[in-house]
């Protein structure tokens, strides 16, 4: 299948390889040529630019940072022409950026006008996910194009849910990664109460993680260092998905929450401390390293 790829961060780029592994032929575009350099690499095309890209592909994925980028791209901003009118009609558009669901749902409307399929279909599993291809996807679309999008999606990830029409995949993904911040925080403040009380975060960890605290954190992603050796707390907090990115994330569940009138304190409480790690300067460090927000200092 001919497939353009577009935006090779540390998702995109292992979801865009994962596809090149399994015969497609995959073009690939990002704005950084440090990333193109790393996908041309593995062996993929390397296009010129995402109109480039685009020409030809029956399918066209997009992970890209935010909202605007996402309407920016295919609806034209004043730095660039918008790439629908670039796009074969009867071609299926797959964004798998966690932007509001608004947007998913402007971008859809505007891609039905020009006859093109878009689905939303987020993603959860992060960069280790990304590599393994063991994703989860969270699709937004009609039965039909989520069908369509499967012998795709299933190169990339190992769970795939239909959440229901376009935005819902965003929804879904807003309220996982709202919970996830949570649970990163609380794991941290527990860890750190345990350390500031002479305990050794590997064995505190374990104790934790075979008991009524277990979660995610616990098991795979830990955000004391050497407790496991993979997780970007082990790294300097490098890679991963950084503070910025959960701030995002939170601040469209809070903004959705407002929308519809839901109570999300401990949402509003995450983003708050998400908000003061990153201006303490740590915005571009995994969101694993807010346990430095939380440690005993001396």
């Amino acid at each position: 299948m001919q497939i353009a790829f577009i935006g090779l961060g540390h998702m995109g780029a292992p979801m865009a390889i994962n596809l090149h592994k399994a015969g497609h032929s995959v073009r690939a575009f990002d704005l950084s040529p440090d990333a193109c350099a790393q996908v041309k690499a593995q062996g993929l095309t390397v296009a010129t630019s995402a109109q480039d890209a685009v020409q030809g592909a029956e399918v066209v994925i997009s992970m890209l940072p935010a909202s605007q980028h996402v309407e920016g791209l295919y609806l034209g901003s004043d730095r660039a022409p918008a790439l629908l009118p670039h796009i074969a009609k009867g071609a299926l558009v797959i964004d798998s950026s966690t932007i509001a669901a608004a947007t998913s749902q402007k971008v859809a409307q505007a891609a039905t006008a020009a006859g093109v399929d878009f689905i939303d279909a987020p993603v959860s599993g992060g960069t280790g996910g990304a590599i393994a291809g063991t994703l989860t996807f969270m699709v937004g679309g009609s039965d039909a194009q989520l069908e369509r999008a499967r012998p795709v999606l299933e190169k990339m990830g190992a769970n795939i849910f239909h959440a229901g029409a376009v935005g819902a995949g965003q929804t879904a993904k807003i309220c996982n990664n709202m919970l996830l911040g949570i649970l990163m925080i609380g794991t941290s403040e527990a860890i750190a109460l345990g350390v500031a009380n002479g305990l050794d975060p590997k064995v505190l960890s374990e104790i934790m993680r075979r008991s009524s605290g277990g979660n995610w954190a616990l098991e795979k992603y830990n955000p004391y260092p050497g407790v496991h050796e993979n997780a970007p707390a082990s790294k300097g907090y490098a890679g991963g998905f950084g503070t910025d990115l959960m701030l995002k994330d939170l601040g469209l569940s809070q903004e959705n929450a407002t929308a519809v009138k839901a109570s999300t304190p401990l949402g509003g409480l995450a983003r708050a401390l998400y908000a003061a790690h990153s201006i303490a300067g740590h915005g571009g460090e995994d969101f694993s390293s807010v346990i430095k927000l939380l440690q005993k200092n001396g």
